[in-house]
């Protein structure tokens, strides 16, 4: 069993993807970000960054105690291990899958966060980082329309971790000040993973872990979200 502690935020949704996909039993425990619940003394015994997802294994391949892992890439990593699922077996797929996943972790992820903090939490709409980073997001959208144009998924023509780990990112691309149709091979493996029914099942668990995802965040949450300092962790 994997409990997996969650939020329905593009992180989030990497895993609950993965675990549809491979049916691996798993139970979530919700943490509410804009109540502060990432900041849990419980939860930082998992998490050491305070940032959802977090997973405890509680049947881990060498049989000892429960394993915690934190980060969405090296859970979805962890978890292609586990089940040998959605990453290729030979050195070259391999090396291509995963060094998507850290393209996603150290790029399109940050920038887009950036993109949609300066667009829509920020209390003030400041041109430059919000051109920045939307400039940024674009580029980032043709580093993959680009990729994808002589191959179906990021790693090849199989499905593995590196689509996972980026498609949560498209999703809110009209938030993010973009245009799909401007990237025809992006826009085909965006729909194409849309339609899949473990990703119809991961994202259903919006309505039941979060049915207020939608709604913007109160002035408590984004004081939560965005006002944390070492602080927090430090237990000061």
């Amino acid at each position: 069993m994997i409990d997996l502690y969650y939020w329905t935020t593009a992180n989030g949704h990497k895993i609950t993807i993965f675990l549809e996909e491979t049916g691996l039993p798993y139970r979530i425990t919700p943490v509410d970000i804009g109540r502060g619940e990432q900041f849990l003394p419980y939860f930082l015994s998992i998490a050491p960054n305070n940032r959802i997802p977090a997973i405890v294994d509680d049947d881990p391949a060498d049989g000892g105690q429960p394993l915690p892992v934190f980060e969405s890439g090296a859970i979805l990593h962890y978890l292609a291990q586990k089940t040998g699922q959605l990453l290729p077996t030979d050195l070259r797929g391999r090396t291509e899958a995963i060094q998507w996943v850290f393209w996603q972790m150290g790029g399109l992820g940050p920038m887009a966060g950036q993109n949609h903090h300066f667009r829509h939490a920020a209390p003030e709409r400041l041109a430059y980082p919000i051109a920045r980073y939307t400039n940024e997001t674009n580029r980032l959208y043709g580093v993959l329309d680009k990729r994808l144009a002589d191959r179906e998924y990021l790693a090849g023509q199989d499905y593995s971790i590196a689509d996972i780990a980026s498609y949560p990112w498209i999703v809110p691309w009209q938030l993010h000040g973009q245009d799909i149709a401007e990237f025809p091979n992006l826009k085909r493996w965006f729909e194409a993973i849309s339609l899949r029914p473990a990703v119809e099942r991961a994202y259903a668990l919006v309505a039941e872990v979060n049915p207020d995802a939608h709604a913007p965040p109160t002035e408590e949450a984004r004081r939560i979200l965005y006002g944390q300092t070492a602080a927090v962790v430090e237990g000061r």
